[in-house]
């Protein structure tokens, strides 16, 4: 039986290879008519898809519409790739100022119109015009910088990181800056005289200048009632201690400043002493009151103030690293712990 089915498998093969080149042979003789009807068909298709896929091609091929504009009206532009983004943008070439250039103001007019004109800060113009306030009228003379920030001419024993320091940037940024000069390109070492763009820079504000103390006199019959009140509001950043036997009250937003008590300001100002803008507060009673770096105050010497009034503004002056109420408690010239005493 294994031997039957054997010869019939090879009689099949044998059968099935002689059909196999007949068939070979047919195509062999026919190639030149069948490849003509091939290629017919294919140029056919190929037209075909032509007329029908061109004009949709060709409306949405952002290269053939930005070759349609009116003669006239072409627009230098600048592919830019952005690695964070997805696609690519078009963005407009301009071109950059290198100096400060003047301006003088017209009619309607105002330094944040002028600074937007420009691409710069208003603050940056008033810096560069050395303005005192924010009033400008026509005819006024402006200087523009080139980039938002500040001019400054170069001081003997300058230098990028004393500069950017001074204007609270990065040191980096005034190297980035292609319009600074330097006399050595290798260590960025300045000229004296010469000006400097320090980008994003801003000056630093002017301390109020010292003043001898000037204590006033207790008002008569003004006292206290000797349960204070808290001064302000925020979070304790220090408690008191034995080397600062004072609250510090932090509050980053700047709230006002109250008296704890009722009683008289002896001293408003400031003197030298490190606690910045300070108010001393006398209340009548043996106890007096200091609440220091304050940015701003509300009250004078001599004046009397009830308990809860605004005496100032929390800020960080005098010797301060930020914004905070320093706040003590004293009494026959000793310093003592404010949260015995605050309510």
């Amino acid at each position: 039986m294994k031997d039957y089915f054997r010869s019939r498998a090879l009689r099949f093969g044998k059968r099935f290879e002689h059909l196999k080149d007949i068939i070979v042979a047919i195509l062999i003789v026919k190639r030149g008519k069948y490849s003509s009807s091939f290629l017919n068909t294919s140029f056919l298709l190929l037209v075909l898809t032509a007329i029908v896929g061109g004009p949709i091609i060709a409306a949405n091929n952002p290269f053939v519409a930005s070759l349609e504009q009116t003669p006239g009206q072409y627009q230098a532009s600048v592919v830019s790739f952005n690695p964070y983004e997805s696609s690519l943008g078009t963005v407009i070439s301009a071109k950059p100022r290198d100096k400060v250039v003047d301006y003088t103001v017209q009619g309607g007019d105002t330094l944040a119109s002028i600074g937007k004109k420009f691409d710069v800060s208003a603050d940056s113009i008033k810096w560069a015009s050395e303005l005192k306030s924010d009033t400008i009228k026509p005819g006024d003379g402006l200087k523009i910088p080139p980039v938002t920030g500040v001019v400054y001419k170069v001081a003997l024993g300058d230098n990028i990181y004393s500069i950017a320091k001074k204007f609270n940037t990065d040191s980096q940024k005034i190297v980035n800056f292609p319009f600074n000069d330097f006399a050595d390109p290798d260590n960025f070492s300045l000229t004296p005289g010469q000006t400097l763009f320090v980008p994003d820079g801003v000056p630093p504000q002017e301390r109020p200048k010292f003043q001898a103390p000037q204590y006033a006199q207790v008002q008569v019959g003004v006292k206290g009632s000797s349960n204070f009140i808290w001064p302000t509001s925020g979070a304790i950043s220090q408690y008191p201690v034995w080397y600062h036997m004072a609250v510090d009250i932090a509050n980053s937003s700047a709230p006002p400043v109250i008296a704890a008590d009722t009683g008289t300001v002896v001293f408003a100002g400031w003197d030298g002493t490190g606690y910045g803008l300070h108010v001393i507060i006398d209340h009548g009673n043996g106890y007096q009151t200091l609440y220091g770096h304050m940015s701003r105050l509300f009250v004078s010497a001599g004046q009397a103030v009830t308990q809860g009034s605004q005496i100032g503004v929390m800020g960080c002056t005098g010797r301060c690293s930020g914004m905070h109420l320093h706040f003590e408690v004293r009494s026959g010239g000793q310093l003592l712990n404010p949260l015995n005493f605050l309510k």
